[in-house]
């Protein structure tokens, strides 16, 4: 008898083929995605980690904290000893550029401390409990090491949410709200999975919730904006 000839696929074993790969691939790609995210908050937490040293070695060196504006210029020299820094904002690459924003400006420096954002300039230089520096222009008298109540427990540089040079307590509204101006703030909470990379003055680097960081009012999460360690609610 003659067999009928089973050399190709039917339409349904093509059908079913089909869905298995798409099912297998629905499995795999969220994995893969939060592979690459996990990847990506790794280096941003090494880049802060590189930071953290430069920031220790200009400390030691100086006995203060590097003031604004110029910080990421005076930590390039100072601390991680290049001789002709790339200028006042260095260029987005190495340590300077987190790989899970397209922010220019990737980390900023803890300046005001507890301070919102809501405040006049004024106020946040006669105000200020971050590093900013004394005195209402450049250039300013630095932060002292000993100022620092407890370095392990301050803030000094983390990711910029804003593309700004400075890391400030907005509330999570003000970043809830929409803008197209800059590339990357339509997502800028979900950077790392609603965390948020900072490295603190004794150089070691935490990854607290973003709720945490910008709506907690516990003694808790305040302390760690200001140089004293106190909480100081009555200026938010």
């Amino acid at each position: 008898m003659r067999r009928d000839n089973r050399d190709a696929f039917t339409l349904t074993e093509l059908l079913v083929v089909v869905a298995v790969i798409g099912i297998v691939a629905g499995l795999l790609v969220p994995s893969i995605i939060l592979g690459k995210r996990k990847a990506q908050q790794i280096q941003c937490t090494s880049n802060l980690h590189q930071l953290g040293l430069a920031l220790h070695a200009y400390v030691v060196n100086d006995h203060a904290y590097p003031t604004c504006p110029f910080w990421m210029d005076k930590l390039q020299h100072e601390g991680m000893g290049i001789s002709t820094p790339t200028g006042r904002y260095p260029e987005q690459k190495g340590a300077w550029k987190c790989p899970s924003t397209q922010f220019y400006m990737c980390y900023g420096y803890n300046a005001y401390g507890v301070l919102g954002g809501e405040h006049t300039p004024e106020y946040w230089n006669a105000q200020a409990l971050g590093l900013l520096g004394y005195g209402q222009s450049d250039p300013r008298t630095p932060v002292r090491e000993s100022e620092v109540v407890n370095p392990s427990d301050m803030m000094a540089i983390g990711d910029s949410f804003d593309n700004s040079t400075e890391l400030m307590r907005y509330s999570l509204e003000y970043f809830r709200c929409p803008s197209k101006d800059l590339p990357g703030f339509t997502d800028r909470l979900t950077r790392h999975q609603g965390k948020a990379n900072v490295v603190l003055c004794d150089g070691h680097v935490e990854s607290p919730t973003v709720s945490f960081l910008f709506d907690d009012t516990g003694d808790t999460a305040l302390v760690k904006w200001n140089r004293d360690h106190a909480p100081h609610r009555d200026r938010l």
